[in-house]
C-alpha cells in the first residue's frame, strides 16, 4: 500500500525546520536585532513600498539593478575592498541565497561539506538539492583545524564548502588564512561559501572574507539584512562573488524571485544604513559584558563575534531552558549537548536573562 502523500522517501516523517515561536516577555532565541527602525526609516520604507504598489500590475526588475547597486555600495563601505554591482546577487533571505548556490553548484553526483557544530540548515540545503552531504568536525574550542580540513577537502573533492563566520551556533569567526587554505584546496572544482550573516558584529580587528574576493575567484561571501540591519521581517539576503558565479545563479533562480515590494523596502533600508546599524556597537558591548558575566558564574562560554553567545555545560540543558521559559525568558536549545544559545538583546532584556538564569542555577544547585 502506498503511503500518502507520495512525498520523496528521504523526506518522509521529517519535521520542518523552525525555532519555537512562543509569546513570552523576553525573546532571545533567534538572534534578531532587538531595536526597531526609527519613525523616519519606517516612513521612508512605507513611502517606497507605496510607490512600488503603483506598478504592481507589472513584473519587477528581475535583475534588481538599483538594489544591487545599493548593496554593492554598502559592502564597499564596510570593508577595504571595492565591490561592483555585477558581483552582487540577492534573494529572499540568505536561506534562499544558499539554496540557489546548492542548486547551481551542488546536485546529484556532487558533494557539499561543512564542519560541525554549525548551522543546522546546511544539511537541509544539501538534502533538498540531492547533494551528498559530508561533515567534518571542529576542535574543542570550535575552531577548524586547517590540516584536517585540507585533508577532508582533498579526500572528498567537494563542489561546495559552507563556512559560516561567525559560526552559528558558536559565534566563532574564521581567520583569513582558513579561507585562503580552503579556497586553494578546493581550486576551480568548487566554491567556498563564507556565510557572514553576523559579519557586522565581528570584533575590532577581525576582518571580513570580503577582503579576499579579489584573490580567490571561487570565493562567495554571503550577508543578510535580517540581523545587523534589523530587517528580519524584510527577508533579504545577498552575496558578493565573481560575476561568473552570479551569472550561474541566474540559471536556477525562479523568474522575478524578488518582488517589487521587497526591492523597494530593501533599497529604502539601505538609505538608512547608518541609523539601522547604529545599535551594532551597543550590541557588541552587551555581548562582551554577557560573556564576562557568564564566565563569572563558572560557566563555559564560547568566544563570540556574533550577536549571540553559546554557554554551558549543563547535564540537563533542557531543564535549564525550561526553567528560563517558566520565568518568561526564551533562549535556544541548540548546539552540542550541554550547551545553550542566547541572543543579545536590550540592557533590560539582558538584566531579565541574568536574573532568570541566576534563579534557575540557584534552584538546581
Amino acid at each position: 500500500m502506498t503511503s500518502w502523500p507520495p512525498i520523496r522517501a528521504e523526506l518522509a516523517g521529517i519535521e520542518p525546520y523552525g525555532a519555537p515561536q512562543l509569546d513570552v516577555p523576553v525573546q532571545l532565541n533567534v538572534n534578531e536585532n532587538p531595536y526597531q527602525p526609527s519613525a523616519e526609516t519606517v516612513a521612508d520604507i512605507a513611502a517606497s513600498v507605496g510607490e512600488a504598489a503603483r506598478t504592481l500590475n507589472r513584473y519587477p526588475d528581475r535583475e534588481f539593478v538599483a538594489l544591487r547597486e545599493g548593496l554593492a555600495a554598502y559592502l564597499s563601505s564596510d570593508v577595504e575592498a571595492q565591490i561592483a554591482p555585477e558581483q552582487v546577487w540577492a534573494a529572499n533571505g540568505s536561506n534562499e541565497v544558499m539554496l540557489q548556490l546548492l542548486q547551481a553548484f551542488g546536485g546529484p553526483g556532487r558533494t557539499a561539506i561543512s564542519f560541525a557544530p554549525t548551522y543546522s540548515m546546511y544539511p537541509e540545503y544539501a538534502r533538498d538539492t540531492n547533494t551528498e552531504w559530508v561533515v567534518g568536525h571542529r576542535e574543542s574550542d570550535f575552531a577548524i583545524d586547517l590540516e584536517k580540513a585540507r585533508a577532508l577537502v582533498e579526500e572528498t573533492r567537494p563542489h561546495v564548502v559552507l563556512l559560516p563566520s561567525p559560526n552559528n551556533p558558536t559565534g566563532t569567526a574564521l581567520p583569513p588564512e582558513a579561507v585562503t587554505v580552503l579556497c586553494e584546496a578546493v581550486g576551480d572544482g568548487g566554491i567556498v561559501v563564507v556565510d557572514e550573516a553576523y559579519g557586522e558584529f565581528r570584533r575590532t580587528g577581525v576582518p571580513s572574507a570580503l577582503e579576499l574576493l579579489s584573490e580567490h575567484r571561487n570565493l562567495v561571501v554571503t550577508r543578510t539584512m535580517s540581523k545587523a540591519f534589523a530587517g528580519a521581517g524584510l527577508r533579504l539576503g545577498y552575496l558578493a562573488a565573481d560575476p561568473a558565479i552570479c551569472d550561474a545563479i541566474r540559471v536556477v533562480r525562479l523568474p522575478y524571485h524578488l518582488s517589487a515590494v521587497t526591492q523597494a523596502a530593501a533599497s529604502a533600508a539601505l538609505r538608512h544604513a547608518p541609523e539601522l546599524l547604529g545599535y551594532v556597537a551597543n550590541l557588541r558591548e552587551e555581548r562582551d559584558t554577557l560573556v564576562e558575566w557568564l564566565r563569572e558564574q563558572g560557566l563555559e562560554v564560547a568566544d563570540s563575534d556574533a550577536n549571540f553567545v553559546l554557554f554551558g555545560r549543563y547535564a540537563d540543558r533542557h531543564a535549564v531552558w525550561q526553567g528560563l521559559l517558566d520565568r518568561g525568558v526564551l533562549i535556544r536549545e541548540t548546539g552540542p549537548d550541554g550547551w545553550l544559545r542566547v541572543s543579545v538583546g536590550t540592557p533590560d532584556e539582558m538584566d531579565a536573562f541574568r536574573q532568570a538564569l541566576t534563579d534557575v542555577n540557584g534552584a538546581r544547585a
